[in-house]
């Protein structure tokens, strides 16, 4: 790109707002402060490759009124939240006492197995996903090379971790996601930019609405609950916060990223072809109408949100392990993830068996709303605790339709 290119309005506007925000996430008393650093975990991996396809893929179940379907999607999955902040707050004690009654046990067993084999799969999913970006921008195609990146990758995650423990895991997750959020900032601000001069100059288009939603569109928006899906890594990293700042945490979390989220299919309304092929990479053709500096920004951003999205499953992962084998110094654990990551990677189609992993998130979910019924019901009763529970039950309900019927967004 040219200097006077790069001097256009619309590219100033956008690398204006990226290196803005990208320096007040830089600022030592918010990278420092522990609520931030709590939160850093599940915002990398709810905001990580769903954000590149989420607008494509809506787009075509909903037409102009895909920003309804990602607020219900986001509103369903703070509803699942709610019910695993409540297991945070009142299902840990009861396992640290060993005072929580069989069944539940048997439950919660159940529920982080399929957590942790979901977590490996989407690990290696992440990394190649970031591989394929890397080799598309630097214009190198083959599944060989693509396969060594990602080993590479995953070793280093490994090590690192072995060598230097959580803190620098979660200090290398939190640079990515500030670099990720930096552009999704100019991204949005572009997307102003871009639909205010659209209303100015009378070119605003007619937004239509979809004539109907047939039952595969369903199907595919429940799936599509799944790209919000990464809330629940607040409740394994419990060896590093306490119970009251995962809560907060994971609540921040889902906080941001539905601004996020419904910010940006909003102000992209009018860019959203319902007709295109649903692609990873549509919205970087999309933002290249909307500032020539986007789509180099956005790869930068798509690389960085795969690799933090891995490493807090890679974080999720070591959690769960840590909870089981607590005479395994967690530091180990790190080296045999990405040792099982790296085979995962070499042996299989990760993106075969990825449904699969969108599968067990969402009996993760299902179980995890159900403990939440039965600690509830087993606890005294109280003002607006049918209330609570019929949430619970309703989050039950939505993971146990995702699992039968949605078709995995991925």
């Amino acid at each position: 790109m040219t200097l006077s290119a790069l001097t256009r309005p619309e590219n100033l506007l956008v690398l204006g707002a990226t290196l803005l925000v990208g320096g007040l996430l830089l600022v030592p008393r918010l990278r420092h402060a522990r609520l931030w650093r709590a939160t850093v975990t599940p915002l990398a991996s709810i905001i990580g490759s769903g954000f590149l396809v989420s607008g494509p893929l809506l787009a075509n179940i909903a037409g102009h009124a895909a920003a309804l379907i990602m607020a219900a999607l986001c509103l369903g999955a703070y509803v699942i939240g709610a019910a695993i902040r409540f297991n945070i707050a009142h299902l840990e004690p009861l396992l640290a006492r060993h005072a929580a009654p069989e069944r539940i046990v048997r439950l919660e067993q159940a529920s982080e197995l399929a957590l942790a084999g979901a977590y490996l799969i989407s690990i290696c999913f992440y990394i190649q996903l970031m591989a394929a970006f890397l080799l598309r921008g630097a214009g190198v195609e083959g599944v060989w090379i693509a396969n060594m990146l990602a080993t590479v990758v995953l070793a280093f995650l490994g090590i690192t971790g072995l060598v230097r423990g959580f803190r620098r895991l979660e200090l290398l997750e939190e640079t990515s996601v500030g670099l990720k959020l930096a552009v999704i900032a100019g991204l949005l601000v572009g997307l102003i930019g871009y639909d205010v001069d659209l209303v100015l100059t009378g070119r605003w288009p007619d937004l239509e609405l979809p004539d109907g939603i047939d039952f595969e569109h369903v199907r595919v928006a429940l799936g599509s609950l799944l790209i919000v899906q990464g809330f629940e890594t607040s409740r394994y990293i419990g060896h590093a916060y306490d119970a009251p700042t995962r809560v907060r945490s994971m609540r921040l979390a889902q906080w941001i990223a539905t601004a996020i989220y419904v910010a940006f299919i909003v102000l992209a309304t009018d860019l959203l072809d319902p007709t295109a092929p649903i692609s990873e990479t549509a919205i970087i053709d999309y933002a290249a109408v909307v500032a020539g500096v986007l789509p180099v920004l956005l790869l930068i951003g798509a690389v960085m949100a795969q690799f933090s999205a891995a490493t807090a499953d890679f974080l999720g992962t070591a959690g769960i392990i840590t909870a089981h084998l607590r005479r395994v110094p967690e530091r180990w654990l790190y080296p045999i993830i990405a040792l099982a990551g790296i085979v995962l990677t070499w042996t299989t189609s990760v993106f075969e068996i990825l449904a699969i992993a969108s599968r067990a998130f969402a009996a993760y979910y299902l179980l995890q709303c159900v403990i939440a019924v039965l600690v509830a019901r087993a606890q005294e009763g109280g003002a607006g605790h049918d209330a609570r529970n019929a949430a619970f039950l309703a989050g039950a309900g939505l993971s146990a339709a995702v699992l039968v019927l949605g078709v995995p967004a991925h």
